[in-house]
């Protein structure tokens, strides 16, 4: 879950859908890794028209992708833009 500065649109806070935990924020930039989904449902989904946002600290990430039938495909990126 993220929360913004209502005047300047800044990042202020940040706490983990999956556990409760607030994220370390400074001067609106995230200091710590954080998986952040934002994802409409459409057609033919049981959720067709709904928006879901949430954020998980890389704990309840690894907790939760761990329990997956077939992992996530992880590919290392060696150049960051």
């Amino acid at each position: 879950m993220r929360e913004y500065n209502e005047e300047q649109q800044k990042l202020f806070r940040v706490v983990c859908n999956g556990c409760g935990k607030n994220m370390e924020v400074e001067n609106g930039i995230l200091m710590e890794g954080c998986f952040h989904s934002d994802w409409m449902f459409g057609y033919f989904s049981k959720r067709d028209r709904e928006k879901h946002d949430f954020d998980l600290c890389e704990d309840c990430y690894e907790r939760i992708t761990k329990e997956f039938a077939v992992p996530p495909t992880v590919t290392v990126v060696t150049e960051l833009l």
